[in-house]
């Protein structure tokens, strides 16, 4: 348990197994035969994750081209949840393989709508990754190709991920505890 922001947090996932899970995503990524690889971190809770992934990939001489796209979800605790686009990518994917890494794959209406997108755009082939999936709480029809960790049904902080733009800065993944 840790102390940030007068706020007790309990240590889900470390960073030393976050570290050995990007480094084991990125072995399995390199595995695959890709065709011109451009990964594309969804921002914002993704932005750490995605960058020491990258890193990761590079330690096993994988070289993608590297884009960023953010995308607004309202009403996404329904089926029918709302994706729009607040900043896109400027490269092509047509004819390309494209990674999407998100830092969560919960209700997935977010993913489905990246994936869907670079699909209608002409990527040959679309793979996701995410750290961590919360598959109980699935309501879009997506499934992550590369997962850090199975995620209890926790709202998690920490790793790039947040509560009102407070905690990304954590080095794991936590839990706030309520004020005991």
């Amino acid at each position: 348990m840790a102390i940030v922001r007068g706020k007790n947090i309990d240590v889900l996932f470390s960073a030393e197994q976050i570290a050995e899970q990007n480094l084991r995503m990125a072995s399995e990524i390199a595995a695959n035969d890709h065709n011109n690889l451009i990964v594309i971190a969804i921002l914002k809770g993704s932005f750490v994750f995605a960058a020491d992934l990258i890193r990761a990939l590079h330690a096993v001489a994988v070289e993608p081209e590297v884009e960023f796209i953010s995308l607004a979800s309202y009403g996404a605790g329904t089926t029918g949840g709302k994706v729009r686009i607040l900043r896109d990518i400027e490269s092509e994917v047509k004819d390309r393989d494209v990674l999407l890494i998100d830092d969560i794959l919960e209700s997935g209406n977010t993913l489905k709508f990246a994936r869907d997108l670079m699909e209608e755009r002409g990527a040959r082939k679309v793979e996701i990754a995410v750290l961590l999936d919360k598959h109980s709480k699935r309501k879009a029809a997506v499934d992550a190709d590369f997962i850090g960790f199975d995620c209890p049904d926790y709202f998690v902080v920490g790793y790039g991920m947040d509560v009102g733009h407070a905690f990304r800065e954590l080095p794991y993944v936590g839990v706030v505890k309520g004020d005991d």
